[in-house]
């Protein structure tokens, strides 16, 4: 079963790093493989997506429930932005992912997770052996993306060491 996990710092702010993530619907215009996105329902923190992937002859589409969580104002200076999905309904036998931005001098630490397995073997084997790669190129697509919203970062206040060593990859 594929996971995934990085820790890297980008020189934005955690709420534009969040509501870039938060912005299902636009995954199409810049998420490799992310051929199709439509919110369900939104209500309070919480919405429930569709999203359709396709890479090669593979062509799926499932439904998360993604749970957005702002830290409070009355928080300390540390405070949190998460992203938190959850499967509901697809081709996978499970999916949890989850996104933590952390404020930092330099910019944002973004904790990223992944975790899945898909229900039909082939399909199992087909993205096992790209896997890594393929969180990799979406992770900076997302990297891009706040480059492309936010425009370039300054890099007067990013430090040489702005990114970190991925954390875990299995």
């Amino acid at each position: 079963m594929p996971n995934y996990a990085d820790r890297v710092i980008v020189p934005y702010r955690p709420e534009q790093m969040f509501d870039l993530v938060a912005d299902v619907e636009k995954y199409p215009q810049f998420l490799p493989w992310c051929v199709g996105a439509k919110i369900r329902s939104r209500a309070g923190t919480e919405l429930v997506a569709d999203l359709a992937i396709g890479f090669g002859p593979f062509r799926e589409s499932f439904t998360s429930r993604v749970s957005l969580e702002r830290p409070a104002e009355d928080q300390p200076s540390d405070r949190q932005w998460r992203i938190r999905t959850r499967y509901e309904n697809g081709p996978f036998r499970y999916l949890n992912n989850q996104w933590v931005f952390t404020s930092r001098p330099n910019g944002t630490l973004v904790d990223f997770w992944v975790d899945f397995e898909f229900r039909n073997r082939l399909l199992q084997k087909a993205i096992g052996v790209v896997f890594s790669e393929a969180v990799k190129r979406m992770v900076s697509a997302f990297r891009k993306r706040a480059q492309d919203v936010y425009g370039a970062p300054r890099t007067d206040h990013v430090s040489p060491q702005a990114a970190l060593p991925a954390a875990t990859r299995s």
